[in-house]
């Protein structure tokens, strides 16, 4: 019997390990799909129009971001994080990058 099969599968493993464990490319974020499925959790666009809103800065926006994702537990990945707070500047914020 040849050991071939064995020897390749022990040489593509960590290969295949290390591409499951890397972020996603912005380009491939679905920020919208995250924003509908986690975001809306908790709280409407209302908290992103309202005249007293918190967030008065894309930093700040960012920071926000992160607080929720940590908060909710969800392990995004940087790129998840500056897609949603791109998508949310984008549509509601509209501060200058």
């Amino acid at each position: 019997m040849s050991k071939l099969p064995f020897v390749t599968a022990a040489l593509l493993l960590p290969t295949l390990a290390l591409a499951a464990a890397e972020p996603p490319s912005s380009d491939k974020v679905d920020a919208q799909a995250l924003y509908s499925e986690n975001c809306l959790k908790c709280h409407g666009p209302e908290v992103y129009t309202r005249a007293d809103r918190r967030i008065q800065s894309l930093d700040a926006l960012h920071g926000q971001v992160r607080m929720c994702e940590q908060n909710l537990g969800l392990s995004w990945f940087d790129d998840e994080i500056d897609a949603v707070a791109s998508m949310l500047n984008k549509k509601y914020y509209k501060f200058d990058q």
